[in-house]
């Protein structure tokens, strides 16, 4: 065998010490960690949140997403910057199985914390609390103990309450006897409630507050277990918090700011019935707000063949003649355009008075054309002021509804007693647009109806010299 020369050798040696450098370089070194699921979501620019319909959760009115769970997460989805895309559940466990597979980031449905039965889940962060109330009919004896209420039953909604929930409450009342209704939802029990045909219910504090406005003969008896917290729902994963994290900060910074109450009581704080207080309110404001206004309420009415009364009375219901409303959900100015009805009507600043009463002339304009035709005035334009709150598609949906029970789709008067079922599940699943906050449409319109029945009185020849005469007396007042 031949001899390797010296400096061969000192080569392959050298050469071999750089191989094994290398190798071991190679070896050392770890892949580049994997991006978190926040700095996932962040590249994509897209967000995905899971919830389900109701009138505290999520729902679509006059075309526009709502909704206090729905609207918290649109806000984080802003917060990151990126886009919200929303999957629509049937119930807590559809939405539950949604989320353990991966399909949604997180689920914002009024979760209770703690109580949801599912290992692979990590709720957080709180957000609100949320108590349950025994609930009653006016009239009839309150109870103030659960156990009083035997030998009744108490009749429960659907998945309203959480199942451990309800074990714990069995588990400490057994003798209680229980009825679930599966087909029905809180709302529907509340009605029966009024109605007289069930005695007891347990509702959660928000959806009481909501129906207390469309059921006044209902009554909280009593709290029926300890205080509860919601938040919303994440895939459980120790080694990456960091979506969770993130919502943590976001909720701190809205609760500390005081968004998250304003967002609160935007949705459930209001209360107020219509009454004499209404009334006066509006009296007032007519005489120190409409004067400013007036011109153009009669200048887009001439334009678009309208009353200019009752797009004063619909301005009066949608901002109080206060020309920089805004609402939690976004709308805004004088007639509450969304942003999306104003850009379709060539509105650019929705608070200017001049483009928001035109653009709301317009709009309400294109509404009454799209009211079939046989349908006389005053029918016609309260059909198509429903349409202005809750969309036109809501609108056919309890005309056909009303057709169905044989009554008469083209009256007002007979169609309003059927709007409110479209929050009921039992008749809204049957319809063509679901499920819409069909109370509260009818008591815009109703309002509506007032404010403009009070400004044609007020603007009768014989009325307008007297109120000249308020007029100057509020003009040294100052506004309230």
């Amino acid at each position: 065998m031949k001899a390797v020369p010296a400096h061969a050798a000192a080569t392959l040696a050298g050469l071999l010490t750089l191989s094994l450098l290398l190798a071991s370089a190679c070896s050392s070194r770890q892949p580049p960690p994997l991006p978190s699921l926040l700095e996932r979501i962040l590249a994509a620019g897209e967000i995905t949140v899971v919830t389900r319909t109701g009138p505290t959760t999520y729902y679509l009115e006059n075309d526009q997403k709502s909704g206090f769970a729905y609207e918290l997460a649109s806000r984080f989805a802003d917060y990151l910057d990126v886009d919200l895309k929303v999957i629509v559940a049937g119930s807590n466990a559809e939405l539950i199985e949604i989320l353990r597979q991966g399909k949604a980031d997180f689920a914002a449905a009024s979760l209770i914390n703690h109580i949801l039965p599912d290992r692979q889940l990590l709720l957080a962060p709180t957000h609100q609390w949320l108590t349950f109330h025994l609930v009653y009919r006016n009239g009839g004896e309150r109870p103030a103990h659960l156990e009083e209420i035997l030998p009744d039953k108490i009749h429960i909604a659907g998945d309203s309450i959480p199942s451990t929930f309800m074990d714990f409450l069995q588990a400490n009342h057994p003798e209680l006897q229980w009825e679930i209704h599966p087909e029905l939802n809180t709302q529907d029990l509340l009605a029966k409630i009024e109605s007289g045909a069930i005695a007891y219910t347990i509702t959660d504090s928000n959806e009481l507050i909501i129906a207390r406005n469309i059921h006044p003969e209902i009554r909280p008896a009593l709290t029926v277990g300890p205080p509860l917290r919601l938040a919303w729902a994440f895939r459980r994963n120790d080694r990456d918090l960091s979506l969770v994290q993130e919502a943590q900060v976001f909720q701190t910074t809205e609760y500390e700011s005081g968004d998250l109450a304003d967002l609160f009581d935007s949705y459930f704080g209001h209360t107020g019935e219509y009454d004499y207080m209404d009334s006066r309110n509006f009296i007032d404001r007519y005489a120190l707000r409409l004067p400013e206004y007036r011109n153009l309420f009669e200048q887009a009415a001439i334009a678009h063949q309208l009353d200019w009364r009752l797009l004063a009375a619909l301005s009066y219901q949608e901002s109080h003649w206060d020309h920089s409303a805004r609402s939690a959900t976004g709308v805004r100015g004088l007639m509450m355009l969304t942003r999306n009805t104003a850009t379709s009507l060539g509105v650019k600043d929705r608070q200017d008075p001049e483009q928001s009463i035109d653009g709301g002339a317009q709009y309400l304009a294109r509404l009454v054309e799209k009211i079939p035709a046989h349908i006389p005035d005053p029918d016609r334009r309260w059909f198509a002021l429903a349409a202005y709150n809750i969309g036109y598609g809501h609108v056919e949906d309890a005309r056909v509804l009303t057709e169905r029970q044989g009554g008469n789709p083209d009256s007002w008067e007979e169609v309003k007693e059927r709007v409110p079922l479209l929050s009921r599940k039992k008749w809204y699943k049957a319809t063509r647009y679901g499920y819409a906050r069909g109370y509260q449409t009818v008591e815009f319109v109703e309002h509506i109806r007032k404010y403009y029945n009070i400004l044609v009185q007020l603007t009768q020849p014989q009325i307008e010299p007297y109120q000249r005469q308020v007029e100057r007396l509020y003009s040294d007042s100052q506004e309230i």
